[in-house]
């Protein structure tokens, strides 16, 4: 596992399409903003868990799409 230190504001890229923002650091909780293509699926860790053990098919409401 690779292990990367970022600060708030700093960014991680993945391969040419994928970057992950530290967007807010609150205690022991960070806020993560993720620029990828729609193409390409992102899920919490423990609703992915849930999806490969049951028939789930995301919709247009399961993501949150923030703006800048």
């Amino acid at each position: 596992m690779l292990v990367l230190t970022r600060r708030l504001g700093e960014s991680i890229t993945i391969g040419e399409d994928v970057k992950l923002i530290v967007v807010e650091i609150d205690g022991n909780q960070v806020k993560l903003g993720i620029e990828a293509p729609r193409e390409i699926e992102i899920y919490r860790e423990e609703l992915y868990e849930k999806i490969k053990g049951k028939a789930f098919v995301p919709t247009k409401s399961s993501a949150k799409v923030v703006k800048e």
